[in-house]
């Protein structure tokens, strides 16, 4: 692993995501969340989609804040959901059942937000908030000492790829809260020896040209790599 302020962190790439599998294509879901479609995270998110694609892999794409926007998705769990949270899954289920079926369908998924507050954008959370939901990331273990257990365990690969103003030293003192959310609190959710990929850069409000380049060429060159 490179150094941490590098944005280069990288974990599976290059590996075999599936062993002893014929064909080379993995189902990836790549989920968008930002206001502004001319931003450097779309940049991002076009670079992510275009190295993933070439690299021969069927992708399905979702940009939430244009689902948003036309009114197909509202991030605020109701107080009716809430309820019936455990009670009536199925119900909140329906209620988001494309974003479930996208879900469900992925062998991988790769979020690219930026990081707002230490954490993604409100929207992306409220995302999590409705769709992961008991029975569809997760099924209730039985026990206070066993609270929860993974019932993503299509999920072979997760990619986080995020720009932050704050720098690498700033995070890692604080916790490094919106890294650990999705690397360390959803990974129990997916399969056994799931592969993790985070990609980062660092103090983006002083990020040259050419550093802007740099992180974007290596987002290109990490997806490309990703294989069956």
């Amino acid at each position: 692993m490179t150094r941490r302020g590098s944005g280069r962190a990288a974990r599976g790439c290059g590996i075999d995501l599936i062993k002893n599998r014929r064909t080379s294509t993995v189902k990836i879901l790549l989920l968008w969340c930002h206001p502004d479609p001319n931003s450097y995270s779309a940049a991002l998110r076009q670079t992510a989609a275009d190295a993933l694609r070439e690299a021969g892999h069927e992708l399905r794409e979702v940009d939430l804040y244009a689902l948003h926007a036309q009114g197909q998705f509202d991030p605020v769990l109701s107080p009716d959901e809430k309820r019936s949270y455990l009670v009536d899954t199925d119900r909140n289920i329906a209620a988001v059942q494309p974003h479930v079926d996208a879900l469900r369908w992925a062998e991988g998924w790769v979020v690219v937000y930026p990081t707002w507050m230490y954490g993604p954008p409100a929207l992306l959370k409220g995302w999590l908030d409705r769709v992961f939901l008991p029975g569809v990331s997760f099924g209730l273990g039985g026990s206070r000492h066993r609270p929860i257990v993974g019932a993503l365990t299509n999920i072979r690969w997760f990619c986080g790829i995020t720009t932050s103003g704050s720098p690498w030293w700033w995070l890692r003192w604080i916790g490094d809260p919106g890294r650990r959310l999705f690397l360390r609190g959803l990974k129990p959710l997916y399969a056994r020896g799931c592969r993790t990929t985070w990609l980062q850069l660092h103090a983006m409000n002083y990020a040259s040209h050419a550093d802007r380049s740099r992180f974007l060429a290596r987002v290109r060159h990490t997806l490309s790599r990703v294989r069956a």
